[in-house]
């Protein structure tokens, strides 16, 4: 108990960053990743994306609803999307060969906003801080070896804590999806798709930072009832978006 008390107050001592604190190295990291990276220059793939992403963002709350959103598309072979703080977002064409069609694109798209809405990066950061910054004086004052006082703050910390989110931003993408006009049944077959095409070559989910898809699918299916309620309440409301 005394070593894990050591190894806590060496953690509190590392300082944490906000969310505004990261936008502007968002912002400068995302315009540099438009200089140097390939973007899309299809007129008809980015309107189907922007249009995507533009409908999920119109449900978002407050105060994310009135950031100035930039978008982009990377032509890009990886199934890949991500949102920064400040409201960047970031698709990768490749995402195209498993999000199959404007449903499956708004899951996506909702659960990468998600992770903004709710600073999932801002914790990450934090938590890195915290593992990289006090790893080293915890492992000095419990003696234990360097190598082995990362590896116990990779499982013990980061990892778990990256799963807890990648739940949260499936969840909270799924309303999102719903009440922007589209089906969440499909975030189902999206991570079909995706198991499908990552195959048979990925790490236990007990050291992996993503829900295994099977688990994924099963949590979202438990949460479809109430997704369909607000699906249902929006095609009522006449929000249908037509991206295709």
């Amino acid at each position: 108990m005394k070593k894990l008390a050591v190894f806590v107050m060496a953690l509190a001592a590392v300082g944490c960053v906000s969310e505004s604190s990261l936008r502007v190295e968002a912002n400068t990291q995302f315009q540099q990743m438009r200089r140097q990276m390939p973007i899309s220059q299809d007129p008809a793939e980015r309107a189907y994306i922007f249009c995507v992403a533009q409908s999920v963002l119109r449900v978002v709350e407050e105060p994310y609803a009135s950031r100035a959103w930039e978008i982009e598309v990377f032509d890009m072979p990886d199934a890949n999307a991500f949102a920064m703080p400040g409201g960047k977002i970031g698709v990768f064409n490749g995402i195209l060969d498993v999000a199959r069609d404007q449903d499956q694109l708004a899951a996506v798209i909702g659960h990468e906003i998600a992770h903004v809405t709710r600073e999932h990066q801002v914790a990450q950061v934090n938590r890195g801080m915290m593992t990289t910054g006090a790893v080293a004086v915890a492992g000095a004052a419990m003696r234990v070896p360097q190598q082995d006082m990362q590896a116990i703050a990779q499982i013990g910390l980061t990892l778990p804590f990256s799963r807890k989110h990648e739940r949260e931003a499936d969840d909270i993408g799924l309303l999102y999806m719903a009440d922007a006009g589209f089906d969440p049944r499909a975030s189902v077959t999206l991570w079909k798709n995706m198991d499908e095409k990552a195959g048979s070559v990925r790490p236990p989910q007990f050291l992996s930072t993503h829900p295994a898809p099977e688990d994924r699918m099963g949590n979202l299916i438990g949460r479809m009832s109430s997704a369909l309620e607000r699906y249902n309440a929006a095609q009522v409301r006449g929000v249908r978006p037509v991206c295709e």
